[in-house]
């Protein structure tokens, strides 16, 4: 479980310097480490992805907003939960957020105790969720060692084709396919067709 001790960081953006210096003693207080901007453009020039952390962003903000701060994170695939707070907010937009990934969505003036109890769940997730883009970054890395010709063999094994089949498909005889194969194995460093099915489909995901 995710504790205040750990190296983690809660991003604040927030054009009103009074939220945000609240925020900051409220979160440092209970021993988080706190980074705040007063805007969207600010943060992003800042943030580093593969920082395990979670964003707390005012919805409404002078230049880009909240709700286009979250499209442009959507849009690098930034692994970084979202919690939304505003003193304008409609069920509309709630929904709205949340379907796109935000994880909670808070009306000012919010519930300190909520609050606490909502960052350290994101943090949990935002844990999960480097791990995650770590892992299909892996994955991707040990692909890469393959040549383009492994690659359309390892696509049809995933398929489930036969080697005779790959043969036909690629025009190449039973024995190359074998030795592709082999090559692929070697270089993926697995010893199983399950393990091999592990890696290419964790790629596929990443790139879903």
């Amino acid at each position: 479980m995710t504790t205040p001790q750990t190296p983690n960081t809660i991003f604040i953006v927030d054009d009103d310097e009074a939220v945000r210096d609240s925020l900051r003693w409220l979160l440092e207080a209970n021993g988080y480490r706190v980074r705040s901007f007063s805007g969207a453009e600010e943060f992003l020039n800042a943030y580093e992805p593969d920082q395990v952390g979670v964003l707390i962003a005012d919805v409404r903000m002078p230049g880009m907003s909240g709700l286009e701060l979250q499209e442009e994170l959507l849009a690098r695939q930034a692994p970084l939960p979202i919690v939304f707070i505003t003193g304008h907010g409609d069920v509309p937009m709630a929904v709205s957020t949340m379907k796109k990934g935000a994880i909670d969505f808070l009306e000012k003036p919010f519930n300190e105790t909520d609050l606490r109890a909502i960052v350290a769940r994101m943090l949990e997730q935002a844990a999960e969720r480097v791990t995650q883009v770590q892992a299909q970054k892996n994955h991707q890395a040990v692909l890469s060692r393959l040549t383009a010709r492994e690659q359309q063999v390892l696509e049809r094994i995933v398929a489930g084709r036969l080697n005779k089949q790959i043969a036909g498909d690629l025009n190449i005889s039973i024995k190359t396919v074998e030795a592709h194969r082999a090559n692929i194995m070697e270089k993926l460093e697995v010893t199983t067709v399950a393990d091999l099915m592990k890696i290419a489909l964790t790629k596929a995901e990443g790139t879903a």
